[in-house]
């Protein structure tokens, strides 16, 4: 009932009360949750259609808040599904199907999201990355969908312009936009990828990674296990990769089950030349955990936890990582395994593979879902091929290599463990297996069981601090294991071996292979590091000699051994790697490094640099450059060492120039951008530079020259940088001092502080323009930072009166009108700037600043004002998705402008003080103001729409009345504003907001008595209209609030009806035509553009009408309709003369014109209508310019045209009635019938099909007459179509006249304005042997407004009730019709044969067949049965004259069929003679009847001798005599002259000079109606000379 409140999905309702399962309740869209634009609804519904959830009331004024109790964040991702999903259905409606899958994968994330959200589960961090992931996502979205961008905090909350300072608001705008600019080219490459290939993209890449997920491990060991995958290089027999390290329990899971299904490993700092090698293997090697032997069965004897092969896994993934085998995130890879022992049973490994692009950085950003926080990194066993400014690593790897052990006292081979610590000189340690896993504090080696030479190859990595790197060592205990517990509990370390990372020297370990010193002793000793720290490490020790030689000795103590003894029968290996970017293995480099340790070196160790390798150069580029320029600031005051390091620098940019390390180029620019730091080094660079320039310009030898010049694009960048970072403390100290000490000082003191600081600012912001863009931008940073601070709420308010001195604000509007030529993101900064002053300024201080200007400054400073807001507004400075910096910036600007107006009524108003310019700058920045795109909530989503209104208001209205107040206020000097206003003030009045309109409106009744404000407003009019404004509400507002206003004045009345009349009627044609220039339909864009022309015509506009025929000249082309082209351009010439002593350019526009039209009429076949406009032309050149030369092209093309209209062949286009029925069609359209061109050849079935297909949901009749009223009242769309029949009208110089039928037939479907329709209808009793006894035939005839062709293809019928006329025609007369037809067809089916010879024959056999066979059933037969009987003569004496014509007509047709039989006979294939010989046999039969019956009629001499003329020899005659088309219509070569009489008319045959075949003619005469033909008189021929 009344009472039900209609609810969809997403509804929110506020419940008042509940009452038997029913609720009541008021209700809004959630958009927002309630809304407070309109007063929501009412009514009950079942209570089980509503989820309950938690509100918040919060109280604004007197506005009472009801809001949901939901995380602000998960009501923005509800706000914005919704916002995406109305789009979503728009892209899927437009068919972009790419877009639509787009947007559905961001809602499908969003949604998911939001249920995590929703559930309150997530930890702390988890929530805080996924709130990150979710506002990045609805940022990019709304980017890529070109909505409002939405700002942030730090915290991805919604900044609150209310809340925030205009610069805060205005720095957040910039960041987010970088960071979805960003985002968006992350995408675009992506997809550009894509579509390449990844193998182009894996080669353009110096960075590569491979994604490993190890879905699961089977196998049933039932030990623990260790899986280390690592990835190898089987040619050179390396490993390449750290390992990475999966835990496996026994019982077939991970250890740690939180890992279950998440077993991932980036293995990444892949280089080019990885991907070079020949082969790589991601192997697996599998080490089980427990037992010496699988096979033992009693495990609480064995010694558990041992460490023993188990096997391998291993897959070829070259193809794969070089991009020649392409992989997704779905396919499963089923990787073989090779068993260290045979067992029975089997092992599978499931892994999915990818081989992503670039570093981990950059792949977390582009496969977020893949490579997550928890996805664990191994690195490759070296330095990628680009080590970027700030990449610290500092990574040894080790690798234990192999053994030789003796047995010594035990019957068989040890069982050899090795235990390794890291340890200080204080005992500590640390180790780390493989990425993935937890540091230990020991490393336990393979167990290889009773081998000798055992091989391990295990390789792991120890992680030590920086610092405390040369206090380490490395020790190795060995130590026999048994199988047995009970033995294996009595076994110690049989032996050790150590080595230091660091040497003496301070360099590092160096890389390969080291054969370690194995030592022998007691147990206790051989861990106490006092007895073996002193001792050699290795067997080629490079230290002490006397150290050498104790190794060399036997196994015996070595002195200061502490005990322990050098085993000469055990060896041992290692070799180790070190990735450092703080390590260096070279003395030379380390030197120069830490040169400040030995400075007497210095000059030595950078004379070294140019011989240490380049890679370890690269390798420490940061550290080698900040060393090199700390070398030359320390030494700032001397130049001892300016040239050295001048050298050492362009040596390092030498060895980047190198292909070998070409990559460091990006590097080396990020070092000088990001990390150099030397602000005086512009000084030596440039020194040193000058110097070896003018060594070599005095021609003396200069050897490094040659490099430096190499070098100078970076030497340039060096002096650059520095030179630009020694500029910039000014402003960066300036800011940092300002923000330090403003909360430190009291009010008083800012007050002097704020003043010296912006008088500072002022000279450089007034020479800005001028100056370096570094300067420029830190000025403004400055200042920006100033009214950050000013904006806070804990500075005193007092201070702000400081920044509205005019020395601040007179500075930025000056710089706005500097810098509106320069760049954007300036400008914009400026603009920012003046806002954020103008929104901290009360009215004291506008009062204040506006009292500096006192005197004749007012005016100037007014002007000046108006004209740079008009421009700001006018400029878009900022983005258009920038929508809550703008909506800030206006809600600024109207506060200022209302107040400047203010000042302006107080000092300008009156007689004496009156400024126009100044009122008219006001009111032409009012309207742009509220005329800008971005106040068109009309245009806006119901969501944004609402958000604006909810935040900001309709500042519309606001500044719409106070135009209105202010133009009543003019008085007399309102008329120095027309017509100047009438545009801007039509464009405001146009915005759909009904009370603005209601305000605005009535200003133009005070314009309407000026007489140039028609004009105006009827051309403002047209252009609004077209671009969107203006509506049916809008004309009706019109029209009632100025009648309504004339009622107060009834003198104006007449005028006011007048003007109103004429704009309804305009904006009726206007709106029609806007709506259908979206349509497909070029047919109604022409009707359209037709009314309009014609309003235009009618109204005198002639600048408008033209407009508008070039338009419709257009639509034409379009569609290759040249006739209609042609006659539209023909009505521009028309406005134009051919004057004697006229405007020149008037006649060459004309001739002009004429060229083109008559270029339209060729195309368009209409030759007859170029002839016209050919002699009109030649008229002029012959008799008024005398232009001979002109003429004779003109008149060659003239003949031209006579010698198409005779030669080519043009079809007849058919007509068509159109009627378009219902209220569903527009006005121009609805209840009214159109005639309609066809094209040549279409039929009526593919017209009305295109016709269908403009109008898909109109309903087709079937009918042909004339729909009632329940069809015409109908909403919807009904169509008839049907075809129509021209009327010929001849024109009156061709009356009485022998005529070529080419001619006439042109007039027979051109020049037409009447069309005849005709329909059978029955009377009376039906004959079932003979239909054509109660035949009648029902006529319509149709007129149109205008004749066909014309400027459209099709015209309006007149109204049916009124004009059209309708006659019937009986049996008989339709009889007569229907031979008058046939014997025509006759006539002219001859003419065509006997002009082309090339036709084919079977048309004419058909039709000469179905007259004079009696088993076709042709002919006349039905006639005489009908009406040549004594019955029909009784009942209808009146028709005798008719029946005496019909028979006339029969008669007639005999010598006709047998000039068309004796043409056929002629050419008739031998294969069909037995069929011409029939039809010969029944035509005999048929003339001996007739002609006994209705009488002879025979046919002038010449029309009986030219069928048998027999063609030329060589080719068909060109011009073969033929018949008249209508009897008694004659025409051919006569010896005499002929006179034909018909009816009342009397024509004469002009006479042949020559025998010579001539085309075919036909004789005039008067076109008569129908019925005055019927009761015409029988034809009487005569013919003289015969």
């Amino acid at each position: 009932g009344e009472t039900q409140l209609s609810l969809e999905v997403g509804d929110a309702v506020q419940i008042q009360e509940v009452c038997d399962g029913k609720v009541k309740a008021t209700t809004d869209k959630l958009f927002p949750l309630i809304s407070l634009l309109h007063i929501p609804l009412q009514g009950a519904f079942p209570a089980s259609f509503v989820h309950l959830k938690e509100v918040v009331i919060e109280k604004q004024g007197d506005q009472v808040l009801v809001m949901s109790a939901e995380m602000p964040l998960v009501k923005e991702v509800t706000t914005t599904l919704r916002e995406w999903g109305s789009i979503w259905k728009q892209l899927f409606v437009a068919n972009k199907r790419r877009r639509v899958k787009q947007v559905q994968g961001l809602m499908c994330e969003l949604m998911e999201w939001r249920s995590q959200l929703l559930s309150g589960t997530l930890p702390s961090d988890e929530f805080k990355e996924l709130k990150q992931k979710v506002t990045s996502k609805i940022d990019y979205g709304n980017k890529i969908l070109e909505l409002d961008q939405v700002v942030r905090d730090d915290n991805g909350n919604i900044l609150d312009p209310e809340r925030a300072s205009v610069i805060s608001l205005f720095r957040a705008h910039e960041e987010a936009t970088a960071k979805i600019n960003e985002r968006i080219k992350e995408e675009q490459s992506n997809i550009q990828t894509d579509h390449s290939g990844i193998s182009a993209r894996i080669q353009s890449s110096p960075t590569h990674s491979l994604y490993v997920f190890v879905r699961n491990f089977v196998c049933r060991i039932g030990e623990d296990s260790e899986l280390f995958m690592s990835l190898y290089d089987p040619v050179k027999q390396a490993i390449i990769s750290e390992n990475y390290l999966v835990r496996w329990g026994s019982k077939g899971f991970p250890k740690e089950i939180d890992m279950l299904n998440n077993l991932k490993v980036v293995f990444t700092d892949l280089g080019n030349k990885d991907l070079c090698r020949d082969k790589i293997y991601l192997i697996c090697q599998i080490v089980r955990v427990g037992r010496m032997d699988l096979k033992e069965t009693n495990n609480k004897k064995c010694t558990q936890g041992l460490r023993r092969p188990f096997g391998v896994a291993v897959m070829d993934i070259s193809d794969l990582i070089k991009g020649k085998v392409e992989c997704d995130e779905e396919k499963q890879f089923f990787i073989p395994f090779f068993p260290y022992v045979p067992f029975s049973f089997s092992i599978t490994l499931l892994q999915i593979l990818l081989a992503l692009v670039g570093d981990i950085v950059q792949i977390r950003k582009e496969y977020p879902h893949l490579v997550d926080r928890s996805t664990v990194v191994a690195r490759k066993l070296g330095f990628p091929e680009i080590i970027m400014p700030g990449d610290v690593r500092n990574d040894i790897y080790l690798t234990l290599q192999g053994g030789d052990f003796d047995k010594y006292n035990k019957t068989t081979q040890k069982n050899v463990e090795v235990i390794m610590w890291v340890c200080d000189e204080e005992g500590k340690n640390s180790i780390c297996l493989g990425a993935g896993d937890k540091a230990v504090s020991e490393y336990r080696s393979v167990i290889y069981y009773q081998i000798k030479q055992p091989r391990w190859m295990e390789t792991i990595k120890v992680a030590v601090p920086l610092e405390e790197m040369h206090k380490i060592h490395l020790r190795f205990m060995f130590r026999h294991r048994s199988s047995q517990e009970s033995k294996d509990k009595s076994e110690k370390n049989f032996a050790m071996a150590f080595v230091r990372l660091m040497k003496e020297d301070g360099t590092v370990l160096q890389d390969g292979l080291h054969d370690l010193v194995v030592f022998k002793g007691d147990s206790k000793r051989m861990e106490d590091v006092n007895c073996y720290l002193s001792l050699p490490s290795t067997r080629h020790h490079h230290g002490d000699t006397h150290k050498v030689a104790a190794l060399n000795r036997s196994s015996s103590n070595v002195s200061g051994s502490g005990g322990l003894s050098v085993s000469s029968r055990d060896s041992f290996s290692i070799s180790t790697l070190v990735c450092s970017t703080k390590l260096t293995q070279t003395v030379g480099l380390l030197g120069l490094l830490k040169w400040r340790t030995r400075p007497e070196l210095l000059r030595e160790n950078l004379e070294k640099l140019k011989i240490i390798d380049g890679e370890e150069v690269v390798k420490f580029l940061q550290d080698t450059l900040d060393a090199l320029f700390n070398i030359m600031m320390e030494n700032s005051q001397s130049d001892d060492y300016d040239i050295l390091v001048f050298d050492a620098l362009i040596h390092i940019i030498g060895l980047i120039a190198d292909r070998k390390f070409q990559h460091f180029n990006t590097v080396l620019e990020a070092y000088i951008k990001q990390h150099f730091s030397a602000t005086l080094a512009y000084k030596k660079l440039m020194s040193v530079l000058r110097r070896y320039l003018d060594v070599s310009s005095r021609g003396e030898q200069c050897e490094p020259i040659l490099r430096t010049l190499k070098a100078l694009e970076y030497i340039f960048k060096f002096i650059v940088r520095s030179r630009m970072l020694y500029s910039q403390p000014a402003y960066l100290n300036l800011t940092v001092i300002f923000n330090h000490l403003w909360f430190c000082y009291s009010p008083e003191c800012r007050d002097v502080l704020l003043p010296m600081m912006l008088r500072e600012l002022s000279g450089a912001l007034a020479s800005m323009a001028d100056g370096p863009h570094d300067e420029r931008r830190n000025s403004l940073e400055l200042l920006n930072n100033i009214l950050e601070v000013l904006s806070r709420d804990n500075v005193v308010r007092r201070t702000a009166h400081c920044i509205c001195s005019h020395m601040a604000l007179n500075c930025i509007l000056g710089d706005c009108f500097k810098f509106s030529v320069v760049l954007t993101y300036i400008y914009s900064r400026v603009v920012a700037c003046m806002t954020a002053i103008l929104s901290q300024m009360n009215d004291r201080h506008y009062d204040t600043y506006i009292e500096t200007f006192a005197g004749s400054s007012d005016l100037d400073f007014l002007m000046e004002s108006f004209l740079l807001f008009k421009d700001l507004i006018g400029k878009h400075v900022y983005p258009s998705d920038w929508m809550a910096m703008i909506m800030v910036q206006n809600r600024v600007f109207l506060r200022a402008i209302n107040t400047y107006a203010d000042t302006m009524n107080q000092k300008f108003l009156n007689n004496d003080d009156f400024e126009v310019q100044l009122w008219n700058n006001y009111f032409h920045l009012a309207v742009a103001f509220i005329t800008q795109e971005s106040l068109q909530l009309q245009h806006f989503s119901s969501t944004k729409r609402n958000k604006i209104l909810a935040k900001y208001g309709d500042m519309r209205g606001l500044i719409g009345f106070a135009i209105r107040d202010i133009w009543y206020k003019l008085g007399s000097h309102k008329i120095c504003f027309i017509p100047g206003m009438v545009g801007p003030i039509l464009e405001m009045t146009l915005i759909p907001e009904e009370e603005l309109r209601r305000a605005t409106i009535p200003i133009f009744f005070d314009m309407i008595t000026c007489e140039q404000f028609e004009n105006e407003i009827i051309l403002k009019l047209d252009h609004e209209v077209e671009g969107g404004g203006g509506d049916e509400q809008y004309m009706q507002l019109l029209e009632t609030i100025l009648l309504d206003c004339a009622e107060e004045k009834p003198t104006l009345r007449p005028q006011v009806q007048h003007f109103v009349a004429l704009v309804k009627g305009l904006l009726i044609r206007l709106l029609d035509y806007r709506t259908v220039m979206s349509d497909d339909s070029r047919n109604n864009r022409m009707s359209c553009t037709v009314n309009l022309l014609n309003f235009y015509k009618d109204i005198n506009r002639e600048g408008m009408y033209i407009r508008y025929l070039y338009k419709l000249r257009d639509l034409h082309l379009e569609g290759e309709n040249y006739t209609e082209a042609a006659y539209t351009l023909l009505l521009h010439s028309r406005l134009l003369k051919f004057e004697s002593h006229g405007s020149q350019t008037q006649r060459q526009l004309k001739e002009t014109l004429y060229d083109t039209i008559i270029e339209y009429f060729d195309k368009g076949k209409m030759w007859e209508e170029a002839i016209t406009l050919c002699k009109e032309l030649a008229e002029q050149y012959e008799n008024e310019i005398f232009d001979y030369e002109l003429l004779s092209k003109r008149l060659e093309k003239q003949a031209k045209f006579y010698e198409n209209i005779m030669k080519i062949l043009r079809p007849k286009p058919d007509y068509f009635a159109v009627g378009y029925y219902g209220h569903g069609y527009p006005p121009f359209l609805r209840n009214k019938v159109f005639i309609h061109r066809g094209k040549e050849y279409e039929r009526r079935e593919d017209f009305q099909n295109q016709l269908m297909s403009q109008f898909p949901s109109a309903v087709r009749l079937n009918t042909t007459t004339i729909p009632g009223d329940d069809v015409r009242n109908s909403p919807l769309q009904y169509i008839q179509c049907f075809t129509v029949r021209p009327v010929l009208e001849i024109p009156p110089r061709l009356k009485s006249k022998p005529v070529p039928d080419q001619i006439i037939n042109f007039y027979k479907s051109n020049y037409v304005q009447r069309f005849h329709y005709s329909r059978p209808v029955r009377k009376g009793p039906v004959d079932p042997n003979n239909e054509f006894v109660s035949m009648w035939i029902e006529r319509t005839t149709f007129t149109t407004v205008y004749k066909l062709p014309g400027i459209l293809r099709w015209f309006e019928a007149t109204d049916m009730k009124h004009v059209s006329m309708c006659t019937t025609l009986s049996p008989l007369e339709n009889a007569i019709e229907t031979m008058e037809s046939t014997n025509e067809k006759i006539l002219t089916m001859i003419n065509q044969y006997q002009t082309d010879w090339t036709l084919p024959i079977n048309p004419l056999s058909m039709l000469l067949n179905g007259i004079v066979d009696p088993a076709v059933m042709g002919g006349f037969a039905k006639y005489e049965k009908a009406f040549f009987t004594d019955e029909y003569n009784q009942q209808h004496p009146e028709d005798r004259d008719k029946l005496l014509r019909l028979k006339d007509l029969i008669a007639w047709q005999i010598p006709l069929l047998g000039g068309g039989i004796s043409l056929h006979g002629k050419r008739v294939m031998d294969d069909l003679r037995p069929f011409h010989e029939r039809m010969e046999e029944c035509f005999k039969q048929l003339k001996k009847k007739v002609e006994k019956e209705y009488g002879v009629r025979e046919l002038p001499l010449y029309l009986q001798l030219a069928p048998f003329l027999p063609p030329p020899r060589d080719s068909p005659p060109e011009s073969p005599s033929s018949w008249s088309s209508t009897l008694p219509r004659s025409s051919g070569s006569m010896s005499a002259s002929t006179v034909v009489t018909v009816g009342d008319a009397e024509v004469k045959l002009r006479k042949s000079k020559k025998k010579k075949k001539r085309s075919s003619m036909i004789f005039i005469t008067e076109e008569r109606d129908r019925t005055s033909t019927l009761d015409s008189k029988r034809v009487r021929l005569s013919c003289s000379g015969r």
